[in-house]
Order: C-alpha cells, then structure tokens, then sequence
C-alpha cells in the first residue's frame, strides 16, 4: 500500500514539472544575446609634418675655467659676492702688490740708466767715425766704438723686457673676470698666502649665455640624414649648421621651449659607440638652464606632406610592438601592428601599418576585443579627447 503512495506523489510531481514548462512555452520567455557594445570609431588625420630626430643630452657651458694666483702673495680682497654674476674684466681677488711695483720701478730705472749708456756710446761712435775721416784714428778703435753702441742698443731690449715682465706680474696681483659669467664660490680667504708652489686656484667661472646642449647622433641616423639632403639636393658642409634649428625641453618642460641652431658636428664616427657627437646652441639670458642638466632634443630631418596620426592614447603595446584597433568586415575589430613616429601635441605619426581609410577605435576600446563584433559609431579624430572623456562618453552612449 506504502509503495503505491510513493509512485502515486512521483506521478503528481512530473505532472506538475510539465505544466510548468508548457507555461513557460506559452509566455514567450527566451534567451535574447546583449547586443553588441557600442565604440567610436574615426579615420587618421592627414597633414603635413615636419620629421624630427627626438633624442636625450646634457646641455654644457659655453666657457668653464677656473680662476688662478700666477703670482705669490697674500690675498688682500675678495671682490664679488659667492654665486654672483660678473662682468668681463670685473676684479675678483686682489694680492699684495708692493713687492711687484718696487720691481717695476727696478726694471725703470734699469732702463734709465741703460739708454743713458746708450746715448754716450752712440756719441762715442760718432765721434770715432768722424776721426776716421780725418785718418788721425784706426779701424780698431771705430769698431771697439760700435760694439759698445750694439752692447748697449741690446741692454736697452733687456730693461724694457724686465719692465714688461714686470708690468705684467703686477698686473696678475689684481685676479680679473675672463668673460662674463657666474663666479662659484671662493675657495681662499683674505690672508691666505698663494702661489707659493705653482698657480692657487681660487675660484671658477661659468658662462652660462649662450648655452650649449651635447647629444649623440647614431650612424643609422647619420645616414638618414644625409640621404634626405641628397634627395633635397644639398650636400652637408659645416656652415650650414647655423641654419639647421634645434629645440630642447627639460625634463618638468611640455615640448621643446627653447630654441636654437646647430653649432658643430664631430667630423668622425666614434668607433667604440657607433654615434656621431653633435653640439647646439642655445639663448639662455635668463639663466633658466644650467650646464649639466639633461634635456629633451629635437631635430628636424625632413617633411611629410601626407603623415598619418592617430591620437597617442589610441595606441597600445604588446610583445610585438604598438598596434591599433580598427573596424573590420562586419563591424568585427581588427588588431593593426604599427610603426609609430613622433609625437604631434595629443596625435603621434603612424609611419607604417595604417591606411588613411581604416576606421580607428578611439573610444570604448576596452570593449572593443580583437575578433569581436561591434556596434560603430563614426566621428572625427578628436585631437583634444582622452581616455577619461572616452569612457564617459561610452557610459552615455550606452
């Protein structure tokens, strides 16, 4: 009687699982796939841009020396304030110069005496050769006569050079500005003894306007470059360099704010490194750059009338390189390996692996899945856009 229950309520079960589904039938309640996720899509911008070689060096004074005693004494004054700038000629140190001006007023007087020497043996000489013509004296005594007039013509050469010289050591008691520059600061103080052994350095000067930047230019680069000459029909000569212009940025610097031109070029490759050093000068009157910093250079080697951009944020990386997504047959996304270039404000250059006709996925690209289907929505390249307004902008889309 138990077993007859048990297959009785088993039999009401399956019963009431079959109506339930024949309801089910009846409303209509399928399974509906989400459709696809919606994207924006736009084509590259076209435009003319000028090729730059974007490299990294160190800008460099244009004159650097240290400040030296060439004369023994002890430091009398210190004439500028640590750090400040000077002009050329300004004095920056002096040292004792009585012992240097009693040896020029020795040397002076030296040469006083030896040119009053001179007149009496030039008077001497005269008066021989006079008596010479009168034959009431000999040749010896005429030539006696001139020797003492040489001896006495070359004394004269040897007191002037000691007044130099002498001139000169007093002139080095007074430590004067080379060029005009930035003076470091002072390494004696007022009372030390210098010069004892050989040249005291007692400072160093900086120029710091004009500014030189050094950077390095590899032998591939080289080549390009005067390629692009050749086909432009110049050939590449060290006056020239004034007008090729450079730019450089400092690291907290958007861009390239300083201008200048090419100074020199190394006229050989370094064989160790495979680069070619060049050098760039640079206006820098406000002292905003200092020697040694690193810097950002640019320099310009050619011209595309018809470069390809794409937003910079458009592009991602991967183990084979940069690539972008594009819209494919079907609205099905496409993954394009590409070459990029330089960057141009929010746009950087496709040099290869784009066509001007591909639709680039610029917003919704984490939706958008190399292989998956897509609902597009075709705008302009937004140079001023950015990942942030992207996803912004999908969320309302959607």
């Amino acid at each position: 009687m138990r077993v007859r229950l048990d297959q009785g309520l088993h039999l009401l079960m399956v019963l009431a699982g079959m109506a339930i589904l024949a309801g089910c039938e009846e409303s209509g309640n399928t399974y509906v796939p989400p459709p696809p996720p919606p994207v924006r899509v736009a084509q590259p911008v076209q435009q003319p841009v000028t090729l730059y070689f974007e490299l990294t060096g160190n800008t460099a004074p244009l004159n650097a020396v240290d400040i030296e005693a060439r004369v023994q004494g002890y430091i009398q004054s210190i004439d500028y304030q640590d750090g400040m700038m000077v002009m050329k000629g300004a004095k920056l140190f002096g040292i004792e110069r009585d012992t240097y001006q009693a040896q020029l007023d020795q040397a002076k007087a030296s040469l006083a005496s030896q040119q009053a020497s001179q007149v009496g043996a030039k008077q001497e000489y005269d008066r021989q050769l006079n008596l010479m013509k009168q034959q009431v004296t000999t040749q010896t005594a005429v030539d006696s006569a001139k020797a003492t007039l040489d001896e006495a013509n070359a004394s004269i050469l040897n007191a002037q050079a000691n007044v130099e010289l002498a001139t000169i050591n007093l002139g080095y008691t007074e430590v004067l500005a080379p060029f005009d520059g930035i003076v470091t600061d002072h390494l004696v103080d007022i009372g030390t003894l210098v010069g004892v052994s050989g040249p005291t350095k007692l400072a160093s000067i900086v120029q710091t306007d004009p500014l030189y930047a050094y950077f390095n230019v590899s032998e591939t680069q080289v080549l390009m470059i005067k390629e692009t000459m050749a086909k432009q029909g110049h050939t590449f000569r060290q006056t020239d360099l004034p007008s090729i212009p450079a730019e450089i940025g400092l690291q907290t610097e958007e861009g390239y704010p300083h201008k200048g031109h090419l100074d020199y070029v190394s006229p050989q490759l370094d064989a160790s490194t495979g680069t070619l050093q060049v050098r760039a000068l640079f206006d820098n009157k406000d002292h905003a750059m200092l020697p040694g910093l690193f810097v950002r250079v640019r320099v310009p080697v050619g011209h595309n009338d018809k470069a390809l951009l794409v937003r910079d944020d458009t592009i991602g990386t991967n183990q084979l390189g940069s690539y972008v997504l594009v819209l494919g047959k079907d609205d099905v996304v496409e993954q394009k390996q590409v070459k990029t270039g330089q960057r141009e404000g929010a746009l950087r250059v496709i040099q290869s692996g784009l066509d001007p006709a591909d639709w680039v996925v610029t917003q919704g690209i984490q939706q958008a899945i190399p292989g998956s289907k897509v609902t597009p929505e075709k705008i302009e390249m937004n140079p001023t856009a950015n990942a942030a307004g992207d996803a912004k902008a999908n969320s309302t889309t959607q």
